[in-house]
């Protein structure tokens, strides 16, 4: 095959065999016109709606969650301005697919002046090397980038890639938005379903756009399933019902990603509800990172973490509580570990909470600062105390040690900070739990009261 055939997705979407094609596949919208959701970016005046309508198109980073239309609107930015569309997924592709591009590229620039826009989908999965081999290309104008990534490309993009591109951020299609394709796709006879007789009855669209969670492909693929697979009656109509519809989308798409951003929002909303004692909305999100394949270990994790550092002194069994919980969920596996995990979090949510644990942060940079200064001499090892006496002819400095053991309530007045930092204090006692009575204790005897 020539090297700068024709080629393009574009032309491989437009092929004789749509019939083969996935109803969200046909569906796909060819102009902005027909463009479903992200008002906030194609809506008339905003700004990707002008950039698209003055031909004026710079390099572009889409980042969103999946099937929120990013591919879709990269061939529409294709079409409205009459470029070339070149594909790459950056799972599959690499440097050399890239060169391939760029040569042709160059080729219809020098024969027709035509642009080429080229679509690269999951772009962070890119290393540096490959992201960075893509910058003299998109500085010299060669190519037109379109980057779609459902990450975010603060982390997962390098600064001068970043610096060359606008970034724009789509959201999940509301179920109002799904529905709107889904009639679209029952009244096209080319494309969609309307060359059958349907009758999807209203619950049963609802369903389909509720259940479906914003995710257009799922919703119009368990639309064609249900299309496809139900008897017509004597009059030749397919009725759609309800019970229909739960069987063909047997699953609600829930928007998570183990190594991707939902992953860290999910455990912050967990963790900010735990700590604002809210057992509801704590349950809430840990449900829905198990729903999205999140492993329990990492929230176990998350929760012994929460034990010291928010519920800490106020209940300083906090940790063998949800130790327990864990020993129990490793004992018996899921689904009953659904018990051990929602025990945990309901304790911890309704626990009285202290952040005085932190204190040893403050002692942390203290020694980063100033450093580590000598030991008190009568805290020193009393082994080591003696032999100094004994082989340098001077006083025991453990015989100024006063072991608390030999005084009331087992506490006697003596400094335990090294010179310089007398008096300093870094654990300020929190106003929850027993950590009041812990304090209350502690003040008491320093200041010599009786029991």
């Amino acid at each position: 095959m020539d090297l700068f055939e024709e080629n393009t997705a574009e032309n491989k979407f437009s092929s004789d065999n749509k019939s083969d094609q996935p109803l969200a596949t046909r569906m796909r919208p060819g102009s902005l016109d027909e463009f479903a959701g992200q008002e906030h970016l194609v809506g008339e005046g905003k700004m990707l709606n002008r950039m698209i309508k003055s031909g004026i198109i710079g390099s572009l980073i889409f980042h969103g969650p999946p099937s929120s239309g990013k591919t879709t609107l990269a061939h529409v930015i294709s079409r409205e301005i009459d470029a070339r569309f070149e594909v790459i997924n950056a799972v599959l592709d690499g440097i050399k697919e890239l060169r391939n591009v760029v040569a042709k590229a160059e080729h219809q620039k020098k024969a027709n002046g035509k642009k080429t826009i080229l679509f690269v989908d999951e772009i962070h999965r890119w290393n540096r090397a490959q992201q960075d081999a893509l910058l003299p290309h998109l500085e010299s104008g060669i190519i037109t980038l379109v980057g779609a990534t459902t990450e975010n490309p603060f982390y997962s993009l390098v600064s001068p890639l970043l610096s060359r591109c606008q970034l724009f951020e789509l959201y999940p299609l509301t179920t109002e938005e799904v529905l709107k394709m889904i009639r679209r796709s029952l009244d096209d006879a080319e494309r969609g379903l309307g060359y059958l007789n349907i009758d999807l009855e209203k619950n049963a669209a609802e369903y389909l756009a509720d259940y479906a969670g914003g995710d257009i492909r799922n919703a119009l693929n368990a639309l064609e399933v249900a299309a496809l697979s139900t008897p017509k009656s004597p009059s030749g109509e397919v009725t759609i019902t309800l019970e229909i519809a739960k069987q063909s989308i047997q699953r609600r798409t829930v928007r998570y990603d183990r190594t991707g951003d939902e992953h860290y929002h999910y455990m912050s909303a967990m963790i900010k509800s735990l700590r604002g004692s809210d057992p509801d909305a704590a349950l809430y999100w840990m449900m829905a990172m198990l729903e999205g394949g999140e492993d329990p270990g990492f929230i176990f994790r998350r929760l012994f973490i929460f034990s010291s550092e928010d519920v800490g002194m106020a209940d300083p069994y906090a940790i063998t509580v949800v130790q327990a919980a864990h020993e129990a969920f490793l004992k018996n596996g899921m689904p009953e570990g659904l018990y051990f995990l929602s025990h945990a979090v309901i304790f911890l949510s309704m626990a009285p909470k202290s952040n005085s644990t932190k204190a040893i942060f403050e002692v942390a940079e203290e020694i980063k600062k100033n450093g580590v200064r000598e030991v008190p001499a009568h805290l020193k090892d009393k082994t080591a105390n003696k032999l100094a006496s004994m082989y340098m002819d001077t006083g025991n400095a453990s015989d100024d040690y006063e072991y608390p053991h030999n005084f009331p309530r087992n506490w006697v007045a003596q400094e335990y900070l090294p010179d310089g930092l007398e008096n300093k204090r870094w654990y300020i006692s929190g106003t929850e739990g027993r950590e009041p009575i812990l304090k209350k204790r502690l003040e008491e005897i320093q200041s010599g009261k009786k029991k």
